[in-house]
């Protein structure tokens, strides 16, 4: 930018922060034009107007520095400078009964008017300052009707209203693009902090189901090497071996979930698939060899699940054996069945543990449950848990082969 663009858009902004300032500009700036336009005869002679063949008398100059002087309050008082320098042209064109320059503060009151209020008022006002001042100069002007000065009364008037109404039109339609605009960054911002609120929340899910399955087991393993180490060094030796090779796998989910967290580049990230039905067997295994008998019944074929729905029943059955082991009591046996049905996947985990009288988690129990439920209803599946006739407890997840996201088989 060059030094004179520069320091005219620093006068630019300058004017914008002190309206007032600006409008006193204005005010002087009409002043000048209209003491300038006293002096100047348009039929001065044969060839055109003249400049300082007449001059203005006292009451015109007086009448011209309030029509300026009202100016400066056109921005807080549009209506009132209207009338105001309507009534100062009004009184130029009938007591002088010659052309009147204040005209053209009225022309600027006018065009403030038009750009700071609605499009009706524009015409209404607008018309009626048109036909006062075009009306009194044909009438009381020294020339006749049809003269070119009364017509140009009319088009200032005209073109006044009409440059303020096209630039409120303008300042409108700029102010609904940029509130679009705003609107919609708004609406991004949300969407993405929706986004990372829902992703949080299923590795929240994730987390809790891995620390607490493996968890559990490693409290079971490390009670029965407490109970037996003096009596037999080589179960208890055998319990701890289960509680490594627990604690190494929850080390190993851990790192595999909060690698999800990582930033593309990062390095050492997880490389391993997430869990899901193919080590279906390992999951079982752990639990049996924590002490609860676990029985396995599977019809679907082995077919590969969506992801996402894949790691869901993976989880289920992990926190459903879980809960089995921490609340069903010591003698429980669980049986997991899972079965392909048409477009869905059935997932059930049943146990012959203690009665009872609920289907939500007991106080202080934890949000196992109700962490199945949001992660089952998430892929738009259903899950029922309740007690079983007669004792016992029983799980059941119907989940979608075709899942929200638009996954397939």
């Amino acid at each position: 930018m060059t030094p004179t663009g520069a320091a005219l858009a620093r006068l630019r902004d300058w004017f914008r922060g002190h309206p007032l300032a600006f409008d006193a500009v204005v005010a002087a700036g009409a002043l000048v034009s209209m003491v300038a336009g006293s002096f100047t005869d348009p039929h001065g002679s044969p060839s055109g107007p003249t400049f300082g063949d007449r001059v203005p008398t006292v009451g015109s100059v007086l009448l011209m520095g309030v029509g300026a002087l009202a100016l400066v309050a056109r921005r807080r008082h549009p209506l009132r400078v209207l009338a105001l320098t309507v009534a100062v042209t009004l009184v130029e064109l009938i007591g002088e009964a010659r052309p009147a320059p204040t005209a053209m503060s009225t022309a600027i009151a006018l065009y403030t008017v038009a750009s700071r209020t609605d499009r009706p008022t524009t015409w209404r006002v607008g018309l009626v300052t048109m036909a006062l001042l075009t009306g009194a100069a044909m009438v009381f002007g020294p020339t006749s009707w049809y003269a070119q000065e009364n017509l140009g009364v009319f088009a200032w008037t005209g073109m006044a209203a009409a440059a303020g109404d096209a630039v409120r039109s303008r300042r409108a339609f700029v102010d609904a693009i940029r509130e679009r605009a705003e609107r919609a960054e708004r609406t991004r911002e949300e969407e993405a902090r929706r986004r990372v609120a829902e992703e949080r929340l299923r590795i929240a899910r994730d987390l809790h189901d891995v620390v607490a399955h493996h968890i559990a087991l490693v409290n079971v393993q490390a009670g029965v090497a407490a109970h037996v180490m003096d009596r037999r060094p080589d179960q208890a030796k055998e319990a701890l071996s289960h509680v490594r090779e627990a604690s190494r796998s929850a080390l190993d989910e851990l790192r595999a979930t909060v690698g999800l967290l990582r930033q593309s580049g990062d390095p050492e990230a997880p490389t391993e698939p997430a869990p899901g039905l193919a080590v279906l067997d390992g999951l079982l295994d752990s639990f049996r060899k924590a002490g609860l008998p676990v029985a396995l019944a599977r019809a679907d074929g082995d077919a590969a699940l969506p992801a996402t729905v894949d790691l869901a029943a993976y989880r289920i059955v992990q926190e459903a054996l879980t809960n089995v082991r921490k609340h069903a009591g010591p003698d429980a046996k669980a049986e997991v069945s899972v079965v392909r049905v048409g477009r869905t996947v059935e997932i059930t985990v049943l146990d012959d543990g203690a009665p009872q009288t609920t289907g939500e988690p007991a106080p202080g129990g934890g949000h196992g449950l109700l962490g199945m439920r949001e992660r089952v209803g998430a892929l738009g599946g259903t899950l029922t848990a309740a007690p079983r006739y007669g004792g016992g407890f029983r799980v059941q997840a119907i989940l979608p082969v075709t899942c929200r996201t638009g996954e397939d088989t």
